[in-house]
């Protein structure tokens, strides 16, 4: 087995590992984001698939460079060190439009959403989901109580206890043929909109950070591995530290002549 820097191997270990855990940590998060938006509540259509299938190259990748880097193989290493080198530019490609397209989420989000007042008129799927909405997020309407005009429903009644911890305002409640006062009704205060939205752009943030993330991980797989690949192109260079010390920083400390102490005679 050819002698490598003891000090890389570690570091390239460690940077493997926790490689590998990047990638356990993007199929725990779709997994996550199957369950927890279920209902279609983001409009951000999130592929699980994609970041399943990612996450298992990602783990693949890490394992590569760990046997390449304990073994000390330059084959794994060249194949480890090309799948950083396509791995960074793949991540910074999404992570860039991801960036670019972000301010104007907020936006064309709100312009869908407008598109469903007033919402007692809407189709029936998009009054579900609103009513979803408003179950699951504890709110009413898409940006006020009054997206329902007369039709307040169920979903945006509150209760004693949310009542009591000032979730909620009473409203007038009005029917569609009557032009009259029914009833007063406590609903939820808060409009589900700025909820969504503020959802919407921190699963922006996640999958743009993990893009970004990868490319940073790839750049640094991408040096240590091209360090390493040299020391096992060069196996009798000193494998005693990474880099080599310039020879002017190497020069002899001065020679000191002696001095004599003259003891002078005395007669």
């Amino acid at each position: 087995m050819t002698q490598v820097n003891s000090c890389l191997k570690w570091l390239l270990t460690i940077f493997n590992i926790i490689f590998a855990i990047v990638g356990v940590v993007i199929i725990v998060l779709a997994l996550k984001s199957q369950f927890s938006y279920a209902n279609g509540v983001l409009a951000l259509d999130f592929k699980q698939s994609y970041c399943y299938f990612l996450g298992f190259i990602v783990m693949v990748i890490a394992i590569l460079g760990a046997v390449g880097a304990y073994r000390e193989s330059k084959t794994c290493m060249i194949l480890f060190l090309v799948c950083m080198i396509l791995g960074s530019i793949v991540m910074l490609l999404p992570g860039t439009v991801l960036a670019v397209i972000r301010p104007q989420v907020a936006s064309m989000q709100e312009e869908t959403y407008r598109g469903y007042l007033p919402l007692d008129k809407a189709p029936i799927d998009k009054r579900h989901k609103v009513d979803s909405m408003q179950r699951e997020m504890q709110c009413c309407g898409l940006f006020s109580y009054k997206d329902w005009e007369g039709n307040i429903p169920d979903s945006c009644l509150c209760n004693k206890l949310e009542e009591m911890e000032g979730k909620c305002q009473t409203v007038d409640y009005r029917g569609l043929l009557q032009g009259v006062v029914q009833q007063k009704k406590s609903v939820y205060i808060q409009a589900c909109f700025p909820i969504v939205s503020f959802s919407t752009l921190l699963l922006f943030d996640v999958v743009m950070g993990t893009f970004f993330t990868l490319a940073v991980l790839g750049l640094l797989g991408m040096v240590l591995s091209s360090i390493m690949i040299h020391q096992l192109r060069n196996p009798n260079r000193p494998v005693g530290v990474l880099m080599s010390v310039p020879a002017y920083f190497n020069q002899p400390p001065p020679k000191y002549e002696e001095l004599q102490n003259i003891v002078p005679s005395t007669n």
